[in-house]
């Protein structure tokens, strides 16, 4: 130590020495004298000065200025004096509230007490473990006791705020008691004992099995076979521990959802512990929390399921069904109390039930919902959807042996909720995808497993015992889309007048508006697929009817949930929450209906019937049946220049010129030519079907056009032009005069028709002129009120702004 650094007087400092080694032991023998006399002198001496102030227990200036006024000096206290001191206010503040029965203080000061020994026995700076903690944690648990039981003696209304803070600390008491239960018991067998010992240094509470943590310090024998240990996250070395699962178990439950929680490492934990588990309590409390770990890796409702994590929470609730059918002893169910077993293993006696807290529906609903959400985030025009498609039947699988198990343990509210997911995944189908899926899955399933409620095994009488049931619930939602789903089920297979009666004595459509919307989707689906039937089986009117609801609002890809609708010039932008809500919504592509054949469906409709109609009324008359058809008609007429038709619209426009002109070969023509009509089942009969309505509708528009031109028609002539048998025309005259559409009778000696030069009346005339004007003034009034006008104005403005 160099001369220079020592607090000695200048004398001292200018003498000379030839040697460094005896001023450094010079040195120190005056540094070692100098705190010898200053121990032995009185307090009061100035020589203390000396000692350097930042050195522990050395004097500051500010101790030196900063009297009492007493003329005491302040007393400067160590920082573990100062912990010793925070934890007994804390303790004394707990016996006062004790006294006074006042839990807010209790629970308040248990949690600082803790808080402090926490952190005071822990770290490099660590004290002993102070043994009145363990005094107060019995005292407050016999306190929580002897409260509990007046309570329930006096049956007195207890004050919310303090009998909550009474059950908090009840809970707190409950868990640090498990940390110290060496300590517990040593305090029960001689309290005054275990306090004597205050003052000793005890070690740290330990757990009834102590942890085994190896670090790098240890041998090559315990830190493994290599001698090196395995490191965990952040580079500190992972522990490896022989605690009970159980109890390894309640810790990890108790760090999910914490801040800075790897949940993929809490996976892995898991796994193994299932690994190690031999009792089924302990490998349905593990498979519980290992099933729900992994729900809790996908954050956020946009993003989906990872499928490898998928098939695993798939294969886990297979195990789990497993063992709680071979072990009809365990039941999990959501209304069951918490199982307080202390974290040891659970072995019910003969007869005994143990339910745990858990839901099975929930699991099976999240993986259903995930994988939809995995559907609609796969382009379907890929491999990879098909691929994903596949796991479709393991997923049906695991709702019917689901349905099972809630038969098995009578848990009707879960057995409606999985009947209503298994009726979602059906209704859309045809029979003999029903068929092969249900075998697919019986095959799937464990042998004698067997449904009592379900026992069909034709599709149209599966379909009918899944909705037969959801029909004697109490819940209004399920019968809803019960009945919906039967309806869509019986239009798919062309039993369109069984599907349109339910439809109307169920009267959804009044109420249809107050559900929620993936109700009212399922609604709009069925209605179209009952105006589908209805085409199919040649029944034009009813099918226009039908789909004249959803196709002519404009709207069908978004009231079908089939696509976003894109917002036109000047309209109201959504915001984003309610786009992704959209998106959402959105059904999987394989359940589409194609908007295509939709859209050539309802314009062939309106194609049928409103060419005739607008033949009978005349060319001044502005009465419409189809709105858009008539629209898209006036635009086409508009052209400068009709080119051929190019797509599905084009030819359905050029078919209704051609028949409005009496041309039905080239209407016929056009209409056939349309590819879309393969995508129907029995395309032939659909076509040919076609061609009878558009040769029937093409001799009434020409008996509509030229009867005025003419005094008598023969049936045989009218039969070679439109390529129709002559009982066939007969029948058609004949209903035309019936409906009083066509002044005419029909002579069946001559086997012609007779047709009646009929004037109008005044009266008649006059009723024609309101008639007119009156759908006039219906006319603008609709156009007033369609935004289109609102959208031009806004255009016009922003044209201005900008020129």
């Amino acid at each position: 130590m160099s001369r220079f650094f020592r607090s000695n007087s200048d004398s001292e400092s200018e003498s000379d020495s030839s040697d460094n080694d005896s001023f450094y032991d010079e040195d120190v023998l005056s540094s070692s004298e100098e705190e010898e006399s200053d121990v032995e002198a009185d307090q009061e001496d100035q020589q203390a000065s000396k000692k350097s102030r930042f050195l522990k227990g050395g004097d500051s200036d500010s101790d030196l200025d900063s009297d009492d006024e007493g003329g005491r000096k302040r007393q400067v206290k160590s920082q573990k004096d100062k912990r010793l001191e925070d934890m007994q206010s804390a303790a004394k503040a707990i016996e006062n509230g004790r006294k006074n029965n006042d839990w807010t203080l209790i629970s308040s000061e248990f949690d600082k007490l803790s808080t402090s020994i926490s952190k005071a026995t822990t770290g490099f700076d660590k004290i002993a473990f102070p043994k009145f903690y363990i005094k107060t944690l019995i005292e407050l648990d016999e306190l929580i006791q002897e409260t509990t039981q007046k309570d329930k003696a006096s049956k007195k209304k207890v004050n919310p705020a303090n009998g909550k803070a009474m059950n908090a600390t009840k809970l707190k008491v409950k868990k640090i008691s498990k940390q110290y239960e060496s300590m517990i018991e040593q305090y029960k067998k001689d309290p005054e004992e275990f306090m004597k010992e205050e003052e000793e240094p005890t070690p740290e509470p330990v757990k009834p099995k102590a942890e085994k943590k190896v670090t790098i310090d240890v041998p090559a024998a315990t830190a493994g076979d290599d001698g090196f240990t395995s490191v965990g996250k952040g580079g500190k070395a992972a522990e490896v521990d022989d605690k009970p699962i159980l109890v390894r178990l309640r810790e990890v439950l108790e760090s999910r959802g914490k801040k800075n929680t790897d949940r993929e490492e809490q996976a892995n934990i898991l796994e193994s512990l299932y690994a190690k588990s031999k009792s089924p309590f302990q490998k349905i409390s593990v498979l519980l929390a290992l099933i729900a770990s992994r729900f809790d890796l996908t954050i956020g409702s946009t993003s989906h399921m990872d499928i490898k994590t998928w098939k695993s929470v798939e294969k886990e609730v297979n195990l789990m069904l497993s063992i709680m059918e071979n072990e009809s002893s365990f039941i999990v169910c959501e209304d069951a109390e918490d199982l307080d077993n202390d974290d040891k293993d659970v072995a019910p006696a003969a007869g005994e039930v143990v339910k745990l807290r858990g839901s099975i529906i929930g699991y099976v609903e999240r993986l259903d919902d995930e994988f939809i959400k995995s559907l609609q985030a796969t382009d379907p025009h890929t491999p990879d959807y098909i691929d994903r498609l596949r796991d479709e039947p393991s997923l049906y699988a695991l709702l019917v042996r689901a349905q099972a198990y809630f038969e098995k343990t009578a848990l009707q509210e879960s057995i409606s909720r999985v009947i209503v997911r298994r009726l979602d995944h059906l209704y859309y189908k045809p029979e003999q995808v029903i068929r092969s899926i249900e075998k697919v899955a019986k095959e799937m399933l464990p042998a004698g497993l067997e449904s009592k409620v379900i026992v069909a095994d034709e599709p149209s009488q599966l379909i009918h015992e899944l909705c037969a049931y959801l029909y004697k619930q109490n819940v209004s939602m399920l019968r809803t889309r019960a009945m919906l789903c039967h309806i869509f089920h019986f239009a798919l297979h062309n039993q369109f007048h069984k599907a349109r009666d339910m439809l109307l004595m169920s009267h959804l459509q009044e109420s249809i508006h107050q559900a929620d919307v993936a109700t009212q989707i399922l609604y709009n689906r069925a209605v179209v697929q009952i105006g589908l039937s209805a085409f199919r089986q040649g029944l034009i009117k009813e099918s226009h009817a039908c789909l004249q609801e959803i196709q002519g609002t404009g709207r069908a890809k978004e009231l079908l949930a089939q696509g976003i609708q894109q917002n036109r010039y000047g309209q109201q932008q959504s915001s984003p929450e309610l786009e992704q809500l959209e998106r959402q919504r959105q059904l999987p592509f394989h359940m589409h209906i194609n908007l295509e054949l939709l859209e050539c469906v309802f314009l062939t409709s309106s194609m049928l019937l409103e060419i005739p109609g607008q033949a009978q009324a005349g060319p001044n008359n502005k009465k419409f049946i189809s709105r858009p058809f008539r629209r898209l008609l006036d635009f086409n007429e508009r052209q400068a220049f009709a080119g051929p038709p190019e797509n599905t619209r084009d030819h359905i426009m050029s078919a209704a010129k051609a028949l409005a002109s009496g041309e039905w070969e080239r209407a016929r023509d056009y209409i056939l030519a349309i590819k879309v009509w393969d995508l129907l089942p029995d395309t032939e009969a659909i076509k040919s079907m076609l061609v009878r309505k558009i040769q029937e509708e093409g001799l009434r528009t020409y008996l509509f056009t030229y009867a005025s031109y003419y005094s008598t028609l023969g049936v045989s002539q009218l039969s070679s032009m439109f390529d129709l048998p002559s009982h066939t025309i007969a029948s058609i005259v004949s209903k035309m005069i019936w409906n009083e559409e066509l002044a005419a009778s029909l002579d069946q000696v001559s086997q012609c028709v007779v047709l009646h030069q009929v004037e109008s009346s005044r009266l008649q005339e006059l009723a024609l002129q309101f008639s007119e004007k009156a759908a006039n003034l219906v006319d603008q009034n609709e156009r007033l009120a369609t935004p289109p006008n609102r959208n031009e104005k806004a255009q016009q403005q922003h044209q201005q702004q900008q020129n």
